[in-house]
């Protein structure tokens, strides 16, 4: 009966709440089945969007499917590029020379991706469930209380832990009273998928014209992603609404032509403005935030999907251990402390760019034509960029620069000899810590079995998988290392190097809390 609250059952019996059934909260729900919780999605949309905001997969994504084995649902499928643009300038970043397996970007439009990911979760068991509308939550020392608007009337359940992946305008982050800090749009742009009769040759284009820029990608079957920054337009407010002839008008202004464009009944049109706001703190005592609902900002490079999906992965494991006992109390907090500066560093990363592509004045021309010539003239330069955008760059060791790898690094795929899988990304499927000792031949046993003895390890069987193996292929990079415990999601937690003159404990007690616990 609706206007009534009753409890449910089957909502009250999860674990964890994810609100927003999008690619960040799905991910997230897988993410936690595997740390061993049980969780629930919850959307208010009845059915999956038929168009797709984000078409770029990066790297490092690619890699935290890989780590489950799953990445190859997405290579299948997608299309490889090993190129990406930067400010919709015609110098493009080579991806070729990144350390992984994955050296491009995949183009793959994100309701394909949704797909994917919910058939995952169908496998997984995790249910969501559709038009189910949080609309109010209170918390206490113990749990959430949640108001949920359903197809049967409105629901009142209690859970642990509640995760708002339910975008920008995020009801769970107002709820929760979490700070959103930034800045409000100053200019907007356009962007339409639609039927193009006379399209450019290849399957891209990008143009720099006084008047603007525009970045024009094949979704195949005739149909294009076109993305004109007309400087024309930059004023009209983020309400406006888009017409086709907005995009055709942007179009010829900037290319010439309108490439034969077609208006066709599937034809997608939106403003998006350059909006840059984020949450300070991603938890609220038990509410928590992930993707757009704990940052936005102007989609340049297309980073946003992947930094929500990386949210997730960091998130996951994390949350699961800490529900299940399995970690000490302050764990938890690391995912607001490792998060948060990568956000911002993508912020100021779309900020930089629109300040390329979106100054009108003739000093804003001649800054993007001059980086572009800079882009096209310095290699390190596109290495660089490349590499932040990839996301392989990221470290949660709180350092900048360059130096050795070590804790709060991204471990690679690495080749092994001797384990239970053929590379490192094997190890990880279970989504465990893995303590992996690395063999050598001038190893002797003593030096190498110390530092993680059968005794030490056996408390954490439950959440530890202890691997003696050799480098089967040239890491140079990683090749001095004796030991390295690594996270669920690929960071190293800790490291004991062959210079180290005497062999020391790996901190287990400061990662997965107390022996037995589980």
């Amino acid at each position: 009966m609706r206007g009534c609250f009753l409890m449910s059952a089957e909502l009250g019996s999860h674990d964890v709440v994810v609100v927003g059934a999008g690619p960040v909260g799905m991910w997230l729900a897988a993410e936690l089945h595997r740390g061993g919780v049980r969780p629930v999605v919850m959307e208010r949309r009845a059915e999956r969007p038929p168009h797709s905001k984000a078409l770029t997969i990066y790297p490092r994504t690619l890699e935290q499917f890989a780590m489950r084995g799953i990445a190859g649902r997405w290579t299948a499928e997608g299309m490889p590029v090993p190129s990406s643009h930067y400010a919709i300038l015609t110098n493009r970043l080579d991806l070729s020379f990144l350390d992984t397996r994955f050296p491009y970007t995949l183009f793959l439009p994100q309701r394909r991706t949704e797909e994917l990911l919910a058939a995952h979760l169908a496998e997984l068991g995790v249910p969501v469930l559709r038009e189910h509308t949080v609309t109010e939550l209170r918390q206490d020392a113990d749990a959430v209380d949640l108001d949920v608007t359903t197809p049967d009337g409105t629901r009142r359940l209690r859970a642990p832990y509640v995760v708002g992946c339910d975008g920008a305008g995020s009801a769970v982050r107002k709820a929760a009273g979490l700070d959103w800090a930034g800045e409000p749009t100053a200019w907007t742009t356009i962007l339409g998928d639609t039927e193009l009769t006379d399209p450019p040759q290849g399957r891209a284009l990008t143009l720099n014209r006084p008047g603007g820029s525009i970045y024009m990608v094949d979704l195949g079957g005739g149909r294009w992603r076109i993305a004109p920054i007309d400087h024309a337009t930059l004023a009209d407010p983020v309400s406006k609404p888009v017409t086709f002839a907005d995009l055709r008008a942007s179009t010829l202004r900037l290319a010439g032509t309108d490439f034969g464009m077609r208006e066709t009944p599937d034809t997608w049109l939106s403003r998006v403005g350059d909006e840059a706001r984020h949450a300070p703190a991603y938890q609220a005592g038990r509410v928590l935030l992930a993707g757009d609902a704990a940052h936005v900002h102007f989609p340049a490079g297309g980073q946003g999907l992947n930094l929500g999906l990386q949210d997730a992965a960091n998130l996951g494991w994390k949350l699961a251990a800490a529900i299940r006992g399995l970690a000490p109390a302050g764990v938890l907090n690391t995912y607001s402390a490792e998060r948060v500066p990568v956000a911002l560093d993508v912020i100021a990363d779309s900020r930089a760019q629109c300040a390329l592509f979106a100054n009108p004045t003739q000093a804003g021309i001649a800054l993007r034509d001059r980086f572009n010539d800079l882009l096209g003239a310095h290699e390190s330069l596109r290495k660089d960029l490349a590499l932040r955008l990839s996301g392989l760059a990221i470290r949660y060791d709180g350092q900048a620069g360059d130096g050795s790898p070590g804790e709060g690094w991204r471990v690679p795929d690495l080749d092994l000899r001797g384990a239970p899988a053929p590379s490192v990304f094997g190890l990880l499927r279970s989504a465990r810590f893995v303590l992996l000792v690395i063999s050598s031949p001038e190893d002797t046993a003593t030096a190498v079995q110390e530092p993680i003895s059968a005794e030490l390890a056996a408390g954490y069987r439950d959440r530890l998988d202890v691997v003696t193996a050799a480098l089967a292929s040239d890491h140079s990079d990683w090749a001095g290392f004796r030991a390295l415990l690594i996270r669920p999601d690929g960071y190293v937690a800790w490291s004991h190097h062959r210079d180290m003159r005497a062999p020391v404990a790996p901190p287990l007690a400061e990662w997965l809390g107390d022996p037995g616990c589980g």
